[in-house]
């Protein structure tokens, strides 16, 4: 007898259907799997097998064949044990019931017959509602993750026995229900805040410019100033992720494993913190099989890399066009995988090999010149806001006035956005920092102060083409945070002084 389960399977970061063919005849007891199926959908035979043995069903005498279709897409992972073992009670004639067809099924069989979790399930959820399928049986784990798709109705299944009986309509399991809306209420880490930084105004409102228009941040200073502890506290100024972001933000964590066990969705910006060894596959992903980098963990969030001259400098450019495009496309011999990648970078690193300001340094120019020649001048570029991070004096240390908390600094930066919001309607455009050209020439027009400000600036700095769209992102940020509907030669000038350090360590 034939039976046919549906199922799912991820390729990037989407979804796509797979059909479970079982079909059980005469012959031999033998179970083959075909559909390009990999050593783990293979090592289901044996899972399957036990388990439904342990779940108190037989186990189909004869030849088995189980196909994965489509046949030309290889097959990954342990997802497809729940759907095989499903259609083998079901060719064998151990069930009754016709809801095979109205459920997508996926999930990873213990001996004991219990069904573990996998990874993975919301942009298989997703692919669910878009089948018209009338709901989806995960793992209880994952419930919570594919309940956040609205209109589809999420069935919590712990063993495979619970899975048979429910399809046959013997028993009823009430679906998973999520409110989404207080997923998103604000719970931010209590352990971390602005006000906690003494001193540092000025380094403080350069990352208040840049969480407002999600630009790249640069702090260059000597060991003990703050750096880390100013760009750990930079999530707390951002604004909070929509449900589109989170969404977006929360496939690509599931698919790499990272959500916890009945979370449902990541609802605070990410925060990524690679160590300086990463290879380029960890930071923009790949493997045999591409799968997502801390580039695209860090979508909607921050990408902070800590000294930034001791990456490799190959690791480090390979990041240019994921900067400038917002996405990173891999390819592999398994295929071509497009991840999306519009995080806000924020790097630290020291003025020279040992830490103190160039005038101040017992290293040799040309130890100096080696250290800062492994950021190249394009990959600086890309980034807005170049900032000096001094050593804090004593008595701002001793101060007992504490600054401004995170959350005055993050209502500002909230205002801001709507500012840009409702700017960029109806445009692919979500903040400044990812203008383009056209946006650039109808948002950022100068008066003729200001233009020649900016004229003056680029002939005496040397500035490149794309260092002068940076300066007009930024200053059109400047301009947003003062509620400012035009740009002025003071939010200019602002602007142009976050370009002045580069211009004096890189000469």
């Amino acid at each position: 007898m034939l039976a046919k389960v549906c199922s799912a399977a991820v390729q990037g970061i989407e979804a796509y259907p797979v059909e479970v063919e079982v079909n059980v005849g005469w012959g031999d007891t033998n179970v083959v799997i075909v559909g390009l199926p990999d050593a783990a959908v293979k090592e289901s035979r044996d899972r399957v097998s036990t388990a439904l043995t342990n779940s108190g069903f037989k186990f189909p005498m004869g030849r088995s064949t189980i196909n994965l279709a489509p046949a030309d897409v290889k097959k990954e992972g342990p997802s497809f044990d729940l759907p095989i073992a499903v259609g083998m009670v079901a060719a064998s004639e151990q069930m009754e019931g016709n809801l095979l067809d109205r459920f997508l099924m996926v999930g990873e069989l213990a001996l004991t017959g219990a069904v573990r979790p996998v990874k993975g399930v919301l942009p298989i959820a997703l692919r669910a509602k878009q089948e018209s399928l009338v709901g989806i049986m995960v793992p209880r784990e994952n419930a919570a993750e594919a309940a956040v798709v609205a209109g589809l109705t999420v069935i919590p299944i712990q063993n495979l026995r619970e899975a048979v009986s429910f399809l046959e309509g013997s028993i009823t399991i009430a679906p998973q229900i999520i409110d989404v809306s207080k997923l998103f209420d604000y719970a931010g880490d209590d352990a971390v805040d602005m006000a906690d930084v003494k001193g540092q105004e000025s380094v403080k409102r350069a990352l208040e410019i840049a969480a407002a228009g999600s630009h790249n941040l640069l702090l260059i200073g000597p060991p003990g100033t703050g750096k880390s502890m100013l760009a750990k506290r930079i999530p707390t100024i951002l604004p909070p992720l929509t449900l589109e972001e989170a969404l977006e933000t929360t496939k690509i964590h599931s698919i790499v494993g990272l959500l916890a066990a009945g979370q449902a969705l990541v609802t605070q910006r990410p925060f990524r913190s690679p160590h300086h060894t990463a290879s380029d596959a960890g930071l923009l992903g790949g493997n045999i099989n591409p799968t997502p980098g801390e580039i695209s963990l860090a979508h909607h969030g921050v990408l902070f890399l800590d000294e930034l001259p001791e990456f490799k400098r190959t690791v480090l450019e390979t990041m240019r066009q994921p900067l400038e495009d917002g996405k990173v496309t891999i390819s592999r011999a398994a295929g071509t995988m497009t991840f999306p990648s519009q995080f806000m970078l924020v790097a630290a690193m020291n003025p020279t090999p040992d830490g103190k300001m160039p005038g101040e340094s017992k290293s040799s120019p040309r130890e100096i010149a080696n250290y800062l020649g492994r950021i190249s001048g394009p990959l600086l570029d890309r980034i807005d806001l170049h900032v000096e991070v001094p050593q804090v004096k004593f008595r701002e240390m001793q101060a007992a006035k504490p600054g401004e908390t995170s959350a005055i600094v993050r209502e500002r930066v909230i205002a801001a956005r709507r500012i840009q919001q409702a700017r960029f309607s109806g445009k692919k455009v979500t903040c400044n920092a990812r203008m383009g050209s056209r946006e650039l020439k109808e948002f950022c027009v100068l008066d003729e102060a200001a233009t020649e400000l900016l004229r003056h600036a680029m002939t005496e700095m040397g500035l490149s083409a794309r260092a002068h769209d940076r300066i007009l992102k930024v200053s059109r940020t400047i301009a947003d945070l003062a509620a400012c509907a035009s740009i002025t030669a003071e939010h200019l000038g602002e602007a142009i002084q976050y370009r002045t350090l580069d211009r004096q360590l890189w000469g």
